[in-house]
Formats: structure tokens, C-alpha cells, sequence
């Protein structure tokens, strides 16, 4: 076998180090750079490479400024001494703006030094996005990542997103045009920079040595092997001006070969990015004089598969580049992949090798938004001067990270269908931009103190749906085209509380004398037509009795559950930007109502398992029950596809998340004999106070929601259903509720009774019991479920082996028995041998009581003590 060079080269690790060769830079860099100094408070000028750094002060609207650590301030150039992060938001951009806008290549590159500026001593890991696609996850301090993109639009956003591990940050960002001709790659992917070398060089290269600026870092000590040697000239490079790679004359006089052409130079590498392309780039160029009619020739092969280049063929001092297809070359990403540089056959010189660049690809999955709604709606944000914090980047990608206000298609390239701006102390006339929004359905400008003419281009907006100006300054006529509309239904306008603002012309109205004696006569007959008016009323008021009575209480319901507008949902819910849980029915969004009362708003989902017929059910089951432990109903939305619930917002969440190992407030046992006394409350008022009977089928921990009196309601009736007789035994043929809650007997025989939710509401005391969930994971990875690990133990009568240990054994002994007795009634097998919830409830009650007894007594005990004890000041 012949003996093969192996170069490991650590792809993530690539030897990033701040301390260049001073290169007696020009006093300035090429203007089209881009150098940022990101947390710089002023301009500056970096001492090695001699570039301007430009401070992003004017540049980003947020962001903290930090210092890094001072003890070792003094190792990293001032670029590399501050820093910026970014503790709020999502989300976080800087938008470059180079010459040559779109199309063009660019190299993009960030530097990140976290040199513990928090004192956590923690590196964060956050994602780097260029546009709207990944570029890449931080994950190491001290670092850089760089990118060979070609934007699609006349600038580039690169943002910063929070993942949830640790707050982003940035030293530098730094843009590079590049000529056209290079490194150029598929239109759906561009390129991230795994290493680039200069073998054989004895510093790191940059400008003005790169005219581009690329970063090339030695390989030598790497390569000090037995059978390669270290290969140089002082000869001139032969620098062909037409050559669009440009690759620096003093990398290319240095060098690495083999001993012998049977001795090839091999390249190994385990991948660490998930891309199963890679792109290189290998630049040659002959530094040694060989005699006359000897030339060197290299072949260049992958995994002993893809040959990338059968015959590299170089000539003395000129540079040669051979890069790989636009569409990379396939690796196996669960193996080490190797290049072989070997003579080509026939060849009697040994390979050599002057300069790499490995690139991995990453994929441009999403397009940016529309261009156009994009300038619209950044012409808005300057108009009205918003200072939005989340209106950075793009407005609708990533999908997480929308702007407020905004709602987009799901389209490639999205679009924007929704902008509400309510509340936003909006001033001025409405925008001409606006129109530029063509695939805008809803447009909520209401509550602001807009002026001037009610523009006519809002009736060209060719999909809008709902138009809000609401509580507005706006005056003239409401134009024809947004009338006709209207009037034809296929637009909700709402013009309401512009004083100034007719809906049809004339606006003024002249002022016209008036002669006395006609005023006279109408207010003496108006007088006279409200005394007969009087006693008609008084006559038909005792048969009308009834009737009025009836039309009063529709009235009130309707007032206290009123409809609301999707548009009224979309401003209650800011955009439905605060989610807080999400169940069957869809996710549930915290909410404001215009007096300052907050609510939850429960959308539902266009892909719920339940649907329109569980919206019902539960919107008039909260409309006709009424409870101090079931949840109330504020209001709903029932409009096209939008069907929402709106309720009493509960401050103190729901049980599950009280019981939870992660929760640090733990419940106390007089706190927990509380809860179940309520909920049983509640759902004896459901199975006992209701005609016909209601039953829950979902009854859990999560849907017991607490109030900020820690009191407990029952909510989430999506999946109730009732009984059209008393018999328990009739059944309801829909199973439904949560894997651990399920009533063994119902999924047996395939039906629902009360008895069902009694199984239910037992697992529930024995989680307020355990403080355990219904389900839980061995230590074999097999599911426990609650019942079989308290069982057992209940028969012993060690009731103390299953009270939540976090209590710390402040409970009463023969309260927590009996709670635990009334917890293994409700979960017999049998559902006929189950207690009613009624029985349950003062079962409950009673342990209560008996709680409250030992704590009084207690009380008392202590008070005694504490008398007997208090002797004076003097002898304390």
C-alpha cells in the first residue's frame, strides 16, 4: 500500500484568532465595503487592517451595548471589546444597503466575541438568519461565520433570532461584493464557508493582500507530516487580470507536496452541518522551475467516486482554480468523506497544493415577501413614525416572527392580508401605500387621530373584507365606491365617531332663520303628542307586561355575551401575539377588551379534530350556565371562518401548570382541598344543577383554571354534551378526552355517563394528592399510570408515602385518608360503584372542614403559647 498524508481539518474549529499580520492597509478601504462595529458608540478605524468601521448606533433601533470581560479586553482589537445584544424580541435586524443591490454576489460575514460581557460565563446559542433563510446557529465563542449569498432584493437583512438559549449578540458584520463569475450556486441555495487555507503560509491573509477581503488562515503546523514537504518562491505570480477569483499572489507562493508521485495528498473531514452537498475550490499554481518538458499534472477524486477533475495540468507561477458545479458534490453525512489530490496518471510528479475553500450549502426555502407590500408597508412605518420593536427584517418570515399588526398567506413569496394599526396614535391623512397592499382583506386603522379626506383608493383594494376608521378625525364624504361596497355586503365598513365624516353628500348644511310662531305651534303639539303617547302606553303596559320582560332578558344576554368582529378579535388579541395554551379546539390567546378587562380568547383551528359543532355547543352551554366554578363567557366571534370563544381571562393559570415540579409556588394542602371542593362545586352544577344533564368527557388538570383568588372554575366545554333524560345509563356514542382521564369502562363499552367524568375527577384528587401527573415514564421507558403506583399503596394504609413530598408533611393525616378514600371510590372499575358527584362534594367538604379544624387549632395553640411566654421585653 502507499503511504497516505492525512489532513485532519476540524471544520467547526477554524482556528479563529484575532491577531493578523499588520499589512500597512491603505488608509481606507474599497467604498462599496461594508464594516459595521456593532455596540461601537463612534466611528473607528481597525489598527491592523486599516478599515473604517462604521458604528451601528444609526443603524439598529435596538439592541444593548456591552463591554466584554476586562480581563481580557487588553487580548482583542476595539472592534472586538464591545459588542451588541439583544435581551427583547424575537427577532433583531440590520438591513445593508450596498451599491450593486440585487443579483449580485456578496460575501457576508459576522463576528461573534461574547468574552462573558453578562458575567454568566455561559456562551448563548442563537441562530443567524441572511433574508429570511438560516444562515447558521452560533454556537462557540469567539467565532465567525460567513456566507456567499446573492440577495434577491436591493438590500439584505441579516437578523439575529432568539431560540431560547441564551440572549444573541454581535462584535462585527461585514460586506464584501465579489465578482459575479465566482462561487456561483444553484438560485435556490447559497453558501456558507466551512474553512479556507492557505497551506503552507506562516500568517493569516486579508486585504489589501485580498483585494476581496476574504480571511485566509494557515494550515502549516497542521501539515507538518513526514511525508509532505513544505514547498516556496520568491518568483513574481503571473496575476492575469481577466482571473475573477484574484486569489493572493503571496498564498500562492507557499505550498504543500508530497514526497513521490505514488504518495497522494489526502484531505479527510466528518461533516458537522446536516448538507449533504459541499463546494470547493482548489487553487495551484507551480512554484518549483522544473526542467524543460516536465510538467505536473493532478487528478482531484471524492470518496473515490466523484472525480472532480481527471486532469489538473499547472504551469509555472500562474494560477490555476478549480472549483466544483454550481449544484456541489454529494457527501455522506454519517461517515468520514475524504479528497485524494494524486498525480494524474502517468504523471512521474507528486500532487501539491497552495490554497482550499470548503462551502457547505444551505437552502434558500423561502422567498421574501412581496417586494411590493414590503415597500408599502415600510412607506407606512416611516409615515406614521412607528417604532414597532418587531418591525425589523422582513414582515412575514420567518412565520415566527411576523410583525405586530401583520397577518401573511402562506404563499412563496408571502403576502400580506391583514394590517391593523388600531390604538397606534396614528396622525396625518391615510397613506396612497396603502393601495400598494392589493391582497389586503382586512385594514383596522380605528381608534388613532387620523384627519383629512377618506381617501376613494381604498374601494380599489380589490380583496378587502373589513375597513375599520372607527374613532377617527377623518372628514368630507365617505367615498361612493366604499358606499356601494357596503352596501352590496361585500365590505364591513365601519366609519363610526368621525365627527366630520357624512355619508353622503351635502356635507354643510346652511343656516336657515327660522320664524318663531312655527316653533311654537310644534312644540305645543309635541307636548300634546307625548301626553297621548303617555297614557297609550299606560293602558297597554299591564298587557305588554310579559312580553317587554322577555324582550329585556334577550337583551341583557345578548349585552353580556356580545358578538364580536374578527377585526374587534384581531385588536383584543394584539394581533394574536400572546398565546397561552392551545388544546383540541386551537390555541387560546390572551386578550385586552377596550375597558382594560382581560380576557382569553379561544380561536378555533382550521385543522382541529373539533370543530364548528363543538363551537356551538360550548358558546350556548356558557350562554344558559352560570357558576361561580365554571368559567364565564364574555363574548364570541362567529364571522365567515373565523369562530372564536372569548372569555374571563384567570390570572393564576390552570392546575396542571400549579402542579408542576417546575413551578417553585407550591400548593399547599389547604390550598389543594380548596380547589377540589370548587371544581367538584362546578361539576355537581353541571351533572345536578343542569336540565338536561351536562357531562364534561374532558376533565384534566389543565382545563381547572384558577382565578386570582386561587379560586377554581372548570372550563373548556368543546366536548360537552348532554343528556336528554335523567337515566345515567344512557350513552353517548363519541369518545373523546385525554389519554390517563379516560374511563376504562367507557373505552370498553364504548359510552359516556356521569360517571365517566366521577373517573376523571378521582385521577384529578389523586394528582392534588401526589402532586404526580396521570401518566408518567419508568426508569425503563415504559408509561406508569397514576392508579398503579397509588393502589397498592392506599391498600397498606401509608398515606404518607403518597402526599406530594413538597408539602413537607404539613397536612392533616386523616384529611389527606380521606380525600384519598374519596379519590379510589370515583376510580372503581364498575362505574355503578362510583359515588355521585354530589357524594363526592361533601365528602370533600368534610376533609375541609376537618383541615380547617387542625389549622384553627393550631392557631389557637400557638396564640396560647405565645401568651404564656410573653413575660416583658426586659426578660426576652
Amino acid at each position: 500500500m502507499n503511504l497516505v498524508s492525512v489532513v485532519s481539518l476540524f471544520l467547526l474549529g477554524i482556528g479563529f484568532g484575532f491577531h493578523f499580520q499588520c499589512l500597512h492597509a491603505d488608509d481606507n478601504a474599497p467604498k462599496d465595503f461594508i464594516s459595521i462595529d456593532c455596540g461601537g458608540v463612534v466611528d473607528s478605524v481597525d489598527s491592523e487592517s486599516g478599515f473604517p468601521y462604521k458604528s451601528d448606533t444609526n443603524l439598529i433601533n435596538s439592541g444593548v451595548i456591552g463591554q466584554i470581560s476586562s480581563d481580557i479586553a487588553d487580548d482583542y482589537r476595539l472592534q472586538y471589546r464591545h459588542l451588541r445584544s439583544f435581551p427583547h424580541g424575537v427577532k433583531n435586524c440590520y438591513t445593508l444597503r450596498p451599491d450593486s443591490g440585487r443579483n449580485n454576489n456578496y460575501l457576508i460575514r459576522a463576528i461573534f466575541v461574547y468574552g462573558n460581557y453578562d458575567g454568566k460565563n455561559t456562551t448563548p446559542v442563537f441562530s443567524i438568519y441572511v433574508g429570511v433563510n438560516l444562515w447558521s446557529t452560533i454556537i462557540y465563542n469567539d467565532t465567525r461565520t460567513e456566507a456567499i449569498y446573492v440577495p434577491p432584493t436591493d438590500y439584505i437583512d441579516v437578523c439575529l433570532v432568539n431560540i431560547g438559549n441564551g440572549v444573541p449578540y454581535i462584535s462585527t458584520l461585514e460586506l464584501r461584493p465579489l465578482d459575479n463569475s465566482v462561487y456561483r450556486t444553484d438560485p435556490h441555495q447559497f453558501m456558507v464557508l466551512s474553512t479556507r487555507r492557505d497551506v503552507g503560509g506562516d500568517y493569516r491573509l486579508r486585504y489589501p493582500q485580498d483585494v476581496d477581503d476574504r480571511i485566509w488562515a494557515t494550515y502549516d503546523d497542521d501539515f507538518n507530516l513526514p511525508w509532505l514537504k513544505k514547498i516556496q518562491t520568491d518568483g513574481s505570480i503571473t496575476q492575469n487580470s481577466n482571473d475573477p477569483y484574484k486569489i493572493p499572489a503571496s498564498m500562492l507562493k507557499t505550498a504543500y507536496g508530497t514526497l513521490n508521485s505514488s504518495i497522494p495528498f489526502v484531505y479527510e473531514w466528518f461533516p458537522y452541518d446536516s448538507s449533504p452537498t459541499i463546494y470547493f475550490c482548489f487553487h495551484f499554481a507551480e512554484i518549483e522551475k522544473l526542467s524543460s518538458g516536465t510538467i505536473r499534472e493532478i487528478s482531484i477524486v471524492l470518496n473515490d467516486i466523484y472525480t472532480i477533475a481527471p486532469s489538473v495540468i499547472l504551469q509555472y507561477l500562474v494560477p490555476r482554480t478549480i472549483c466544483t458545479t454550481s449544484a456541489g458534490i454529494p457527501i455522506n453525512l454519517n461517515e468520514e468523506n475524504y479528497l485524494r489530490i494524486s498525480a494524474a496518471s502517468g504523471s512521474k510528479l507528486p500532487p501539491i497544493i497552495n490554497g482550499f475553500e470548503v462551502f457547505y450549502f444551505a437552502n434558500l426555502s423561502y422567498s421574501p415577501t412581496f417586494s411590493q407590500d414590503v415597500n408599502a408597508v415600510m412607506d407606512i412605518k416611516n409615515t406614521f413614525k412607528l417604532l414597532n420593536s418587531d418591525w425589523q427584517g422582513d414582515p412575514c418570515l420567518p412565520e415566527f416572527s411576523i410583525w405586530s399588526g401583520l397577518n401573511c398567506s402562506h404563499r412563496n413569496p408571502p403576502r400580506i392580508i391583514s394590517l391593523n394599526l388600531s390604538r397606534s396614535n396614528l396622525t396625518g391623512g391615510i397613506p396612497f401605500s396603502i393601495m400598494n397592499l392589493t391582497q389586503l382583506e382586512t385594514l383596522d386603522l380605528s381608534y388613532n387621530n387620523l384627519s383629512g379626506l377618506l381617501p376613494e383608493f381604498l374601494a380599489q383594494l380589490p380583496l378587502l373584507k373589513i375597513l375599520d376608521l372607527t374613532g377617527n378625525n377623518l372628514g368630507g364624504t365617505v367615498p361612493e365606491g366604499l358606499l356601494v361596497k357596503s352596501k352590496d355586503r361585500v365590505l364591513d365598513l365601519r366609519v363610526d365617531d368621525n365627527p366630520e365624516l357624512c355619508l353622503s353628500p351635502p356635507c354643510k348644511k346652511k343656516k336657515k332663520k327660522v320664524p318663531v310662531l312655527p316653533i311654537i305651534i310644534a312644540v305645543v303639539g309635541g307636548v300634546i303628542l307625548i301626553i297621548a303617547l303617555v297614557l297609550l302606553l299606560i293602558y297597554k303596559r299591564s298587557k305588554k307586561k310579559n312580553s317587554e320582560n322577555s324582550r329585556e332578558e334577550k337583551i341583557s344576554l345578548k349585552q353580556k355575551h356580545r358578538e364580536y368582529s374578527y377585526s374587534e378579535v384581531v385588536s383584543i388579541t394584539n394581533n394574536f401575539r400572546d398565546i397561552i395554551g392551545e388544546g383540541g379546539f386551537g390555541k387560546v390567546y390572551k386578550g385586552v377588551l377596550k375597558d382594560k378587562t382581560l380576557v382569553a380568547v379561544k380561536l378555533l383551528s382550521s385543522t382541529s379534530k373539533q370543530g364548528y359543532r363543538e363551537f356551538q355547543t360550548e358558546a350556548e352551554l356558557l350562554m344558559i350556565v352560570h357558576h361561580r366554578n365554571l368559567v364565564s363567557l364574555v363574548g364570541y366571534c362567529d364571522e365567515g371562518n373565523t369562530k372564536a370563544l372569548i372569555y374571563e381571562y384567570m390570572v393564576n393559570g390552570n392546575l396542571r401548570q400549579r402542579l408542576s415540579e417546575a413551578n417553585a409556588d407550591v400548593l399547599s394542602w389547604n390550598e389543594r382541598l380548596q380547589i377540589a371542593v370548587d371544581a367538584a362545586h362546578g361539576l355537581d352544577y353541571l351533572h345536578n344543577g343542569c336540565k338536561p344533564t351536562i357531562i364534561h368527557r374532558d376533565l384534566k388538570p389543565a382545563n381547572i383554571l384558577l382565578d386570582d383568588m386561587m379560586q377554581a372554575k372548570i372550563a373548556d366545554f368543546g366536548l360537552s354534551r348532554t343528556f336528554q333524560v335523567e337515566n345515567q345509563s344512557e350513552m353517548l356514542t363519541r369518545l373523546a378526552g385525554t389519554p390517563g382521564y379516560f374511563d376504562p369502562e367507557s373505552q370498553t363499552l364504548g359510552h359516556l355517563t356521569k360517571k365517566s367524568d366521577v373517573y376523571s375527577f378521582g385521577i384529578i384528587l389523586f394528582e392534588l394528592i401526589t402532586g404526580s401527573t396521570a401518566i408518567t415514564r419508568s426508569y425503563n421507558g415504559n408509561n406508569v399510570h397514576l392508579l398503579d403506583w397509588v393502589a397498592p399503596i392506599m391498600k397498606k394504609g401509608k398515606i404518607e408515602d403518597v402526599v406530594d413530598v413538597r408539602i413537607k408533611g404539613e397536612y392533616n393525616h386523616n384529611s389527606a385518608r380521606r380525600m384519598a378514600e374519596v379519590g379510589m371510590a370515583c376510580t372503581k372499575p364498575n362505574g355503578d360503584q362510583r359515588p355521585d358527584i354530589s357524594v363526592v362534594l361533601e365528602e370533600l367538604k368534610e376533609c375541609l372542614a376537618v383541615e380547617m379544624r387542625t389549622l384553627s387549632e393550631s392557631y389557637e395553640f400557638s396564640s396560647t403559647i405565645s401568651a404564656e411566654f410573653n413575660v416583658g421585653p426586659n426578660l426576652r
